[in-house]
């Protein structure tokens, strides 16, 4: 009768023998300059596929005091085509890792009726700050931006790589159409 019991502990085992484990974040190795950073608009050139940004293209991220001085990060894209309906999201931003300022969490306020927080963490970005790589620790969210809304082909490869190098292996879609400066949407 024992042998019986011992079957489906054997199954049990076997099967978390086979699941991946997940992926974590590298931990951000280089410090971030806040002003270089967190101030401006930059481009969503690529990112992990999620329902939040289904149909979303021409995403950008822009970094803004409010009145009161707080670091803001406002979120947007258009629905479908760069002249699109806009879908927007906007927190108040706070550095996890002061000195470094490679870690950050956004509350993003939802509705004025609640507060979402993400933390997200600056897994690389160039020297000159014209693109960076930010994902949360469990890699579930990642995306790359640049400062200009039309990266050549072989910077968008470049950034491809490094994130597949930084240990993500998932698929990544590439919405980035941004309209001509001046059109609508824009």
């Amino acid at each position: 009768m024992r042998g019986w019991l011992l079957i489906p502990l054997l199954l049990l085992i076997s099967g978390c023998a086979g699941t991946p484990a997940p992926v974590i974040a590298p931990q951000p190795q280089k410090p971030v300059e806040m002003s270089r950073l967190f101030t401006g608009t930059w481009y969503e050139i690529g990112r992990i596929p999620m329902q939040l940004t289904d149909g979303c293209v021409a995403g950008t991220t822009s970094y803004f005091a409010n009145a009161q001085g707080q670091l803001m990060e406002r979120d947007a894209c258009r629905m479908h085509t760069p002249a699109g309906r806009e879908k927007s999201f906007q927190g108040t931003v706070a550095i996890l890792a002061p000195g470094a300022n490679n870690k950050f969490l956004v509350r993003y306020r939802l509705w004025h009726l609640f507060t979402i927080p993400y933390t997200y963490w600056v897994l690389d970005h160039a020297a000159d700050y014209s693109w960076f790589i930010v994902a949360n620790p469990q890699m579930t969210l990642l995306s790359f931006f640049t400062r200009t809304p039309d990266p050549s082909p072989a910077l968008v490869e470049k950034l491809t790589a490094r994130v597949r190098a930084l240990g993500y292996e998932g698929k990544l879609e590439y919405p980035a159409r941004f309209p001509p400066t001046g059109q609508p949407g824009k």
